[in-house]
């Protein structure tokens, strides 16, 4: 079952630090093209900034981040540049998943598995069950991961499971079902790279996410540009339907919560 209540049936918990970030993380080509450098430059640059994202989330308390790695759609591209993102991401899994289970990191991958070959998915299944017990931070993978897919593949287990239930399905027979259900819904969306969209990522989950958009190229965002967004994610009233007035009024009954992590800068 979901950890966390649908925010469309009930009110979650918030705080001023986000529990869960979900990424798409843009610009890995234009990085490289500035530079004159090959597109695969660029990626193999994110790669890293993955890394400093993930320290960062674990020193401000974050204790879940998604990224968007490889959509359904990205298998549209250039032929060697998917098999490029391929290699890369298998080279990722060989030298990532020990160091992060050293460093108490659960890992999890979201998306169909299907056109991977064996051995990605074979790394895949073996990281997750290494790390299982892990939590001091849930990293999700969304590859070749797409919402519409998400929704769909959630329907059909749902009337395979509860055929019995046809005609009276509600947001908690489906949700169970959807590929992040051990997931709290996110609170903060970040998108690098200056565009204004959520390309199919997490359709079901984003509902009242707050949105942020940043110009900064993904190989670029560090972070302090983690904090920017952190910081303009506790400026937003999240009020989930309801009014300013009662909003500030559940606050007033409310423990006063630090405002910043305790690393910003």
């Amino acid at each position: 079952m979901p950890i966390g209540p649908s925010s469309t049936c009930e009110i979650p918990e918030t705080g001023m630090i986000p529990k869960h970030i979900a990424i798409i993380m843009d610009g890995n080509g234009r990085w490289a093209k500035k530079r004159l450098l090959p597109r695969m430059a660029g990626h193999k640059q994110g790669v890293e900034a993955v890394r400093n994202i993930i320290k960062a989330s674990i020193e401000r308390d974050v204790e879940y981040l998604t990224i968007f790695a490889f959509s359904s759609e990205n298998w549209r591209r250039p032929s060697d540049e998917v098999s490029f993102l391929m290699q890369l991401f298998i080279g990722a899994l060989e030298q990532e998943i020990a160091k992060l289970h050293e460093n108490g990191i659960r890992f999890k991958v979201v998306g169909d598995l299907a056109k991977f070959e064996p051995k990605i998915v074979s790394f895949i299944q073996n990281g997750e069950k290494l790390t299982a017990n892990n939590s001091r931070l849930t990293l999700t993978v969304a590859a070749n991961y797409g919402g519409r897919w998400d929704i769909m593949q959630a329907i059909n287990k749902m009337a395979l499971h509860s055929p019995e239930l046809q005609g009276t399905y509600e947001e908690k027979d489906l949700s169970q079902y959807l590929a992040m259900n051990y997931a709290p819904e996110p609170d903060l969306f970040i998108r690098t790279g200056g565009e204004c969209r959520i390309s199919n990522f997490l359709l079901w989950h984003l509902a009242y996410t707050e949105l942020y958009f940043t110009n900064t190229l993904w190989p670029d965002f560090d972070a302090r540009e983690l904090d920017l967004a952190i910081q303009s994610f506790q400026r937003r009233e999240r009020r989930f339907g309801r009014t300013s007035e009662q909003l500030q009024r559940s606050l007033s009954e409310k423990p006063i919560t630090k405002l910043f992590a305790k690393n910003d800068t």
